[in-house]
C-alpha cells in the first residue's frame, strides 16, 4: 500500500499569500506521509505478532482516518484553485442541480458559508449522495468526524486556522470565505460531480 503526494499547479491567489499556500502544500505532504507511514507500520506489527500488539495496531487504525481523510480532503481543496478562478457555468449539471434544491445558486451558497462560519477547526462540504441523487452540504469536524458514508466529496473549504489565520487572523474567517470563493476554478468543481455521477 503507498499512497503518493499529488502536485498542484496553483497561481496566485487573492488574499492567499504564496507562504501560506507553500505551508499549507507542506501540511498536506505531512498527511500523506503519515498515511503511508501508519499503513506500514501496522503490516510490520501484523506480521510480526498481531495478537501481540493489537492494541498498537488498533490505534494505528484509528488513527489512519485522520491521516487519509487529511490527504484526501486536501487534493480536493488545492485542485479547485488549479488554473485560476473560473466562474460557475450556468448550464451546467451542477448549477442545475443547485437551483433545483436551493431554489437558486446564491441561496446554496449562503448556505455553504454559514457552514463553514461553524466554530472549531474542521472542514465545509459539499458532497453528491449516489442514492438519492442530491447534493449534500455538511460539516466535518477535523477531518474525518462527520464524513457522509459513499457520498462522493464535491467541493471541501478547509476551515483549520492554517488555511487563513496567518493571512486575515483569527477574526478574518469570513474575508477568508469570500476570497475563497473568488479564486475557486468551479471547472474543477463541475468535473468533480461529473465523475461522481459517472460512477
Amino acid at each position: 500500500m503507498q499512497f503518493i503526494e499529488q502536485k498542484f499547479n496553483i497561481p496566485p491567489l487573492k488574499g492567499i499569500s504564496q507562504k501560506t499556500t507553500e505551508e499549507h502544500l507542506k501540511l498536506y505532504a505531512g498527511y500523506v506521509k503519515h498515511a503511508n507511514l501508519i499503513a506500514e507500520h501496522v503490516a510490520e506489527l501484523t506480521q510480526t505478532n498481531a495478537e501481540k500488539y493489537a492494541y498498537e495496531i488498533n490505534e494505528l487504525r484509528r488513527r489512519f482516518s485522520f491521516e487519509f481523510n487529511g490527504m484526501r480532503n486536501h487534493e480536493v481543496y488545492f485542485r479547485c484553485l488549479e488554473g485560476g478562478p473560473a466562474p460557475v457555468t450556468k448550464d451546467s449539471p451542477l448549477y442545475k442541480m443547485i437551483e433545483t434544491q436551493w431554489s437558486s445558486f446564491d441561496a446554496w451558497l449562503a448556505e455553504f458559508k454559514a457552514i463553514a462560519l461553524t466554530r472549531g477547526i474542521g472542514w465545509a462540504m459539499l458532497y453528491f449522495d449516489p442514492v438519492s441523487k442530491q447534493l449534500l452540504n455538511a460539516w466535518v469536524d477535523e477531518q474525518h468526524l462527520g464524513q457522509l458514508q459513499n457520498c462522493p466529496l464535491i467541493l471541501g473549504l478547509d476551515m483549520w486556522e492554517h488555511a487563513f489565520v496567518a493571512d486575515y487572523q483569527p477574526s478574518g474567517k469570513k474575508n477568508y470565505i469570500e476570497d475563497f470563493f473568488f479564486n475557486v476554478n468551479w471547472k474543477v468543481i463541475e468535473e468533480n460531480l461529473a465523475d461522481a455521477c459517472a460512477k
